[in-house]
This record gives C-alpha cells, sequence and structure tokens, in this order.
C-alpha cells in the first residue's frame, strides 16, 4: 500500500498513491459518515485546473486527487521520484471501492449519465457483486440546479441509507459537485468520469496495452472524434510543454494560487 500525500503538478495538487490506499481512505471515511472528495485526474483534469483559477481552487480542495492518466503518474515519478508503478484509474477504482463497499456492507449511491445508463451499470455491478447494496440512484437532469433542488437532492441520497456516492458528471462538472457536496452529504463523493458508460457497457475501453503505453487518449478518440478532437488537439500538447517548464523550473504556479469561486454553480 503505498500513499506519499500530495504533489504539485501545473498546480494542481495530485496524490502519490495506489488503488488500495485509495479505496482504503473511501472505505474508512463512509464508515465514519465523513465527507471525502475524491476524484481521478488525466491530463483533461488537470488541465481544467490550470486554465480555470477557480477550478484550481476546487481541485485543491479536494481529499484526494488521484493519477487517474498514464501521463499525471509519469509526472509524479518525474518530477518527485514517486516510483509509481500503477496509476489509479478512475474505472478500476471505482470497481475496487465497489467490492469493498460490498464486503463491509456499505450501501451506494449512483448520481449522473442517463436512466438507461444507470440501469444497466446497476445490473452489471449486480452481477458482479451479489451481496453489493444499490441504496438509490438518480440520473442526471443536464442542467444547473437550483437551490432547491439541490437540496431535495441532498435529503435524498442521504434518506436512501448510501454510505458512497458516485458522480459521473462529466469532467470538470462531477469535480463541482464533489467539491459542492462533501460537507452536505457526509460522505465520500467520488468524481469517476466515463466509469459509469464503460461498466454499463455503453463505451469500449481501449486494450490494456494501450492504457499501460498512455495511448488511451487516442483509443477513445477513434470512438468519439467529434466530441473529443478539439481537447485531445490542444490539452494533451499544452500539459506538455507546461510540464517541461515545471520541470526547467520556469513554470512554478504555485499550488496556493486559485481563486475561491464566489458562488455555488452546481450541475446536476
Amino acid at each position: 500500500m503505498l500513499d506519499l500525500g500530495k504533489f504539485n503538478i501545473l498546480g494542481v495538487n495530485v496524490n502519490a498513491i495506489d488503488y488500495q490506499a485509495a479505496t482504503q481512505r473511501v472505505v474508512r471515511a463512509a464508515m465514519d459518515q465523513r465527507g471525502l472528495s475524491v476524484t481521478a485526474l488525466a491530463v483533461h483534469g488537470v488541465m481544467s485546473g490550470v486554465c480555470d483559477r477557480q477550478h484550481q481552487y476546487r481541485l485543491n480542495q479536494f481529499d484526494l486527487v488521484c493519477p487517474d492518466g498514464q501521463p499525471v503518474r509519469w509526472a509524479l515519478n518525474c518530477l518527485y521520484g514517486c516510483q509509481l508503478i500503477d496509476r489509479v484509474y478512475g474505472p478500476n477504482l471505482t470497481i475496487e471501492i465497489c467490492q469493498s463497499a460490498a464486503e463491509a456492507k456499505l450501501p451506494i449511491y449512483l448520481f449522473g449519465a442517463t436512466d438507461d445508463m444507470l440501469i444497466a451499470l446497476r445490473e452489471n455491478l449486480m452481477e458482479r457483486f451479489p451481496s453489493l447494496e444499490i441504496a438509490g440512484m438518480r440520473a442526471s437532469r443536464f442542467r444547473h440546479l437550483s437551490t432547491t433542488e439541490r437540496d431535495a437532492l441532498v435529503q435524498e441520497i442521504r434518506e436512501s441509507g448510501a454510505k458512497i456516492c458516485f458522480v459521473g458528471l462529466g469532467c470538470p462538472r462531477q469535480e463541482v459537485f464533489a467539491y459542492e457536496m462533501r460537507d452536505r452529504l457526509k460522505m465520500p463523493v467520488i468524481a469517476v468520469g466515463a466509469a459509469f458508460a464503460f461498466h454499463a457497457g455503453v463505451l469500449q475501453q481501449a486494450p490494456a496495452w494501450v492504457q499501460k503505453y498512455g495511448l488511451e487518449w487516442a483509443f477513445r478518440l477513434t470512438r468519439e472524434p467529434r466530441r473529443l478532437w478539439k481537447r485531445y488537439a490542444t490539452t494533451n500538447p499544452a500539459f506538455a510543454v507546461l510540464l517541461c517548464l515545471q520541470w526547467l523550473g520556469v513554470h512554478t504556479r504555485g499550488d496556493n494560487q486559485g481563486l475561491r469561486p464566489s458562488e455555488e454553480v452546481l450541475f446536476g
């Protein structure tokens, strides 16, 4: 088990951690009924903090920011000698947590995506983990929530009996959700990105060897070119350039930078 703490990657604090330690922290918080904000960031996630100072602030308030993408893991190893042998991939972390939740009798809640995707996700998770209790689930409205809607959602999740909440809204909306809802829900709120789509069988995951060499972006681009081409054409090169500048000591954006959001904007 490895948990070396947080390290500054382009101004965003990322944990050098492995699956076992990350899962253990989630389970402990769930048992203690304690708020815990968790996300797994790939290059796009880190760059969302680089490009938006308010979002940088949000990310740096997270309890646990896992290195989802191989380039993020490589950055931790290159800049800080963390010697991470694997990333903490959101879809795999989801499975690890679900397995531990089933063993510990910790009910979960699924928020985000569409009704059809959530139904398929629930069926697949229950087939894989028969003892897993899914206390509730709700699809995204795909718009910003009013204060009244937010409070009703908080009440629904808490009254469901869930001890862990998974959120699949896409980056950066799911991170905003986890940031805003952690203390209101008083349970781990875990932003898991495309994990819902993968485990529901809606999207195909890249082969293991593609993931190992950091080429998952290319695989996903072939599956969703219209949605993803601009993201990968801009964020990947920018990340590489800025990381080189940080390694050279030219890019010194501190992890204390960022602008606290002046108002709550919750997408759900």
